[in-house]
């Protein structure tokens, strides 16, 4: 076997590697201690009453904030928190750890700090089912354990305070808006209660209706006695006590007429059409600020409802676990893996080799 190692350099230096992969694997690596969680995100499901909003009535939230709270908790912004908290650095490149698994240093920058611990916090998202998977390693169960807890807590606060961010901005929008509209209708009842008080008039649209209806009738009236006197003035002279007493009335009727005709329009600018019409477009103004203001408010409840449903609330499947024993690294799975690509590339030197000296020879 020695010799045959000495004539085939290729096979000696497979062999001296795997042998070193053993003994690192074997005896140097250091365990390493895995802890999982698996979350999804949710939101309350709240029926609000006298609203017809559909959207409310989801109760966990969709893959895009899932998306979201993955970016954050693999971001550096995480990361200096697990630092402040947990003081990672210190854990990650403590010298009992061996030489290739441990952090450089203490003191490494943020972007090397970052590379490093991706390679210990991984966070997948399932898209299937829909939720996310933390796995955490470190060398003692208790810091897997806590590493996991605080990307657990802090990635739900993180949810939160954007959707209360996002909600606190629409709400005082909205507010703003109600109170302006508020202020405008009670700009149009003020108008329309001081142009009743200056006309003497509560209902300017109803009193012409009343005076056209009393034209309407003076004028029935009129034409009947009209009738009258040109039926008596048939067989009665004009000086007749009955012709000349019908005559009269019929000409108080006409002034009457004149009288009540000359409030609905006259050329001093306080005709009554002329009232009606300014009245009508205050009423106008004010229903319309009545309906702005009445759907103002419905948006601002609306709202708030929405708004309470951005509070995210981190739903755990798989609290993060304990673990009992390292599983990491995987020493057997890993040590094949290596003398099986070692062989293999050995293999294909040799058959290079051998391809070289042929041409040679």
């Amino acid at each position: 076997m020695t010799r045959f190692l000495k004539q085939n350099p290729v096979w000696a230096v497979a062999v001296i590697a795997i042998a070193g992969a053993i003994i690192y694997w074997g005896l140097i690596a250091s365990d390493r201690y895995v802890s999982r969680a698996h979350i999804v995100l949710q939101t309350p499901e709240i029926v609000p009453t006298g609203l017809n909003v559909s959207s409310l009535l989801s109760g966990t939230s969709g893959a895009g904030d899932l998306l979201l709270l993955q970016d954050h908790l693999e971001s550096v912004a995480m990361l200096k928190k697990l630092q402040q908290k947990l003081d990672l650095r210190s854990h990650y490149s403590n010298s009992d750890i061996d030489f290739l698994s441990r952090m450089g240093g203490a003191d490494l920058p943020i972007e090397k700090f970052h590379e490093y611990i991706k390679t210990r916090i991984t966070i997948t998202f399932d898209d299937y089912a829909n939720l996310l998977q933390i796995e955490v390693q470190a060398y003692t169960p208790e810091m897997a354990q806590a590493i996991t807890q605080t990307l657990l807590d802090e990635g739900e606060k993180h949810m939160n305070l954007m959707g209360q961010r996002l909600a606190e901005e629409q709400l005082a929008f909205i507010e703003t808006q109600v109170a302006d509209l508020e202020q405008r209708l009670f700009d149009a009842r003020d108008a329309m209660l001081d142009y009743q008080n200056k006309n003497g008039l509560v209902a300017p649209t109803q009193t012409v209706e009343a005076i056209f209806a009393t034209v309407s009738r003076l004028e029935g009236e009129l034409a009947v006695l009209k009738a009258q006197i040109t039926a008596r003035g048939t067989y009665q002279s004009n000086s007749s006590p009955e012709l000349r007493r019908l005559k009269a009335e019929a000409s108080a009727l006409e002034q009457q007429i004149t009288i009540e005709k000359h409030k609905l329009a006259q050329e001093n600018g306080n005709a009554l059409n002329q009232v009606s019409a300014e009245y009508e477009t205050l009423e106008l103004r004010a229903k319309f600020a009545l309906e702005l203001y009445s759907n103002a408010l419905t948006t601002l409840e609306t709202t708030r409802v929405e708004a309470a449903r951005k509070l995210k609330q981190v739903s755990i499947l798989e609290y993060p676990t304990l673990a009992e024993y390292a599983t990491k690294p995987e020493r057997t799975y890993n040590i094949t893996v290596f003398a099986i690509l070692a062989l293999l590339l050995a293999a294909i030197a040799q058959l290079v080799v051998t391809v070289v000296r042929d041409h040679r020879d």
